[in-house]
């Protein structure tokens, strides 16, 4: 068959088919133009790291919204007259100065306040100068998980002084009456109290860590009408911050105060004298004594004086305990 032949045979169309011509190149000053490529995507920036902000600007400028604020009344007080913002910016700030450089303070057993609701903390009392409940407070702000404020009961002598109760009142402590205690437990709040009052804390050096009785146990009949558990608390440190030689009574008694010490520095140093002295502290928080079993026993004075001799010779044996792992009062 012919090549005419083949053409003719084969189908309508093919014959004529003809691949198409390319398209002419252009030429750009004599070259052949550069394909153009689709323009990818630009990259997106890179997160411009933040500018460092000097660390003494910041303070300043947190330093005046704070005084603006106070001097606006721009702040939030409760119905006890606590002032959390003062308390936090100001009160603890310093304390902790004390708490942890000065006095070196290790705590034990903080998993043993709650995490939530109520608790009374009860503790013993000793120094002198009531630093122990300041240092109480600032262990658990400083060790606790959620940074729990305490909120202390104090005598009444410490409202009956003009600066020192707007003080207290502000740094969370109220007077320590039932009323009072059974208010901040039913709501929730965190209760510390020192059973021995002025005995404790103005007993001679030659008594330091025995603990003085408890009172009439009012501490324990409010927690057992608001079912809250009571956590015993050992401090061990305070007794030598100011070890009281001598009380001075005539002198007391004409001041008005419980007691006039006489102590290695005071008054003999004036001023300097109330300088404490950098003793070592421990503090130990003990497992709860649960009392919302106990709740219709609250005016049954067999059971509050038993409950409340359980949490002074529970907070008795852990200070033993304390003073056999601190051998040096001043060591590291």
């Amino acid at each position: 068959m012919s090549q005419d032949e083949y053409r003719g045979d084969m189908l309508p169309g093919h014959t004529d088919f003809q691949l198409p011509e390319p398209p002419p190149v252009q030429r750009v000053n004599g070259r052949r133009p550069i394909p153009e490529k689709p323009a990818a995507p630009e990259p997106a920036a890179a997160e411009q790291p933040a500018p460092e902000v000097d660390v003494w600007d910041q303070r300043v400028a947190d330093a005046l919204a704070f005084l603006r604020r106070r001097l606006a009344g721009a702040y939030e007080v409760d119905e006890f007259g606590f002032d959390r913002e003062l308390s936090e910016a100001f009160f603890h700030p310093v304390m902790k100065v004390l708490y942890r450089d000065w006095f070196r303070t290790e705590v034990f057993g903080i998993e043993n306040v709650p995490s939530e609701g109520s608790g009374l903390v009860v503790g013993n009392h000793s120094g002198t100068i009531a630093l122990d409940a300041l240092m109480l407070t600032v262990a658990l702000r400083d060790k606790h998980p959620l940074g729990r404020h305490l909120r202390l009961l104090g005598a009444d002598l410490v409202f009956r002084m003009p600066v020192m109760s707007e003080l207290a009142r502000a740094a969370g402590a109220t007077v320590a009456c039932n009323p009072d205690a059974e208010r901040l437990m039913t709501s929730g709040q965190l209760v510390g109290v020192f059973p021995e009052g002025f005995k404790g804390i103005g007993k001679r050096f030659a008594d330091r860590y025995k603990l003085q009785r408890f009172g009439r146990g009012g501490f324990v009949s409010a927690a057992l009408r608001t079912g809250t558990p009571i956590v015993p608390v050992a401090i061990v440190g305070a007794e030598e911050i100011y070890p009281i030689l001598a009380d001075v009574k005539p002198l007391a008694r004409l001041l008005g105060v419980p007691y006039f010490p006489i102590t290695p520095t005071f008054p003999w140093l004036g001023p300097l004298g109330l300088v404490p002295l950098p003793s070592k502290w421990l503090i130990e928080f003990c497992p709860p004594i649960p009392t919302a079993h106990l709740t219709e026993f609250a005016d049954d004075p067999l059971v509050v004086y038993n409950l409340a001799d359980q949490v002074r010779e529970t907070v008795q044996a852990t200070v033993h305990e304390l003073l056999e792992k601190r051998p040096d009062p001043f060591g590291p």
